[in-house]
């Protein structure tokens, strides 16, 4: 049995991850300070006796004895990490620093949850892991972006300097169960506003592009990552490779949830990205032939199912 602590687990990934950890027979500790996150995301776990939930801020420091960091602590949607901007940015950097430093004391190897969003607005197309990015370091969605690979370059540094086992992941987008009906994110934007009956909003033109993983296919990549041997640390794309529109994606959403909601258009936001998608070869060769499993319309079906009986 091995000792786990997942910071950020009692959000929308998080909170998959705790679960298929216990599932495995793991005794997991979940960091949150409930920003994001909800006690209802991990309320089924608290029954398990190898599930400890504490209250902790990552921007302290925290000590316990673990045998693996998964640090997934971070508000990932437009709508909560512009809300508090400078929070956002302490957190990815200040966060990274104090689970590093745990991760040293303790000799525990430690995966950062990085994000497709270190690619800014890309020139290249897909995305490779090779590939530096097209960031804006002023703008208004840069707390996340330049967060996030600032904590790419300190997980790097442990590695180097104090020889910190660690793991890097680019996350791509991602969507099931348990996200926040408000988050911001296109899916449960969509969704939420056609079991309301609402205008589907799509902005610009409705040509940009996003690849949308299921959750449960990111799970087994972080799972798979962390399992690696010592000499691969990094930086992995886990993301579906299959590239859709936002119009095509709030058709299918319409036609999912079997609403007659209308597609309205609204101007494009700041340094929106015009298109998304992951190479996935090193996840492909690295993590044992790790590729998704579940394409948009099922993953989307049991998504609109879930938002159906919990979101009001």
């Amino acid at each position: 049995m091995k000792r786990i602590l997942v910071t950020g687990g009692a959000g929308f990934i998080g909170s998959h991850l705790c679960e298929r950890l216990l599932s495995e027979g793991n005794d997991v500790l979940c960091l949150d300070n409930y920003f994001t996150g909800s006690k209802a995301n991990i309320a089924h776990l608290l029954s398990n006796p190898f599930f400890e939930l504490v209250r902790h801020d990552v921007t302290a420091p925290f000590y316990a004895e673990v045998d693996e960091i998964y640090n997934l602590a971070c508000p990932a949607s437009p709508v909560h990490y512009q809300y508090n901007p400078i929070k956002t940015i302490k957190t990815s950097v200040m966060g990274a620093i104090n689970m590093l430093g745990l991760a040293k004391r303790v000799r525990a190897k430690i995966l950062q949850a990085s994000t497709s969003e270190v690619y800014g607005d890309p020139v290249v197309h897909p995305q490779p892991e090779e590939y530096w990015g097209n960031v804006n370091p002023i703008g208004i969605r840069s707390c996340y972006d330049e967060g996030k690979r600032c904590a790419e370059t300190l997980f790097m540094d442990y590695h180097r300097q104090n020889g910190v086992r660690i793991k890097i992941v680019r996350i791509f987008n991602t969507y099931g169960p348990r996200m926040n009906p408000n988050d911001g994110r296109v899916v449960s934007n969509f969704i939420v506003q056609a079991l309301r009956g609402e205008d589907i909003t799509v902005y610009g033109n409705g040509t940009q592009t996003r690849s949308f993983q299921y959750v449960d296919d990111l799970v087994e990549g972080l799972i798979r990552m962390m399992n690696t041997g010592d000499s691969v640390t990094g930086p992995v794309n886990i993301g579906n490779p299959n590239e859709f529109t936002m119009l095509s994606l709030a058709e299918m959403v319409l036609a999912q949830a079997g609403s007659a909601s209308k597609i309205v258009f609204r101007p494009l936001p700041s340094d929106d990205p015009k298109q998304r998608q992951p190479k996935i070869g090193k996840a492909r060769e690295l993590l044992g032939g790790w590729q998704p499993k579940v394409q948009l319309e099922e993953g989307l079906r049991k998504t609109v199912e879930y938002f159906k009986q919990n979101a009001s």
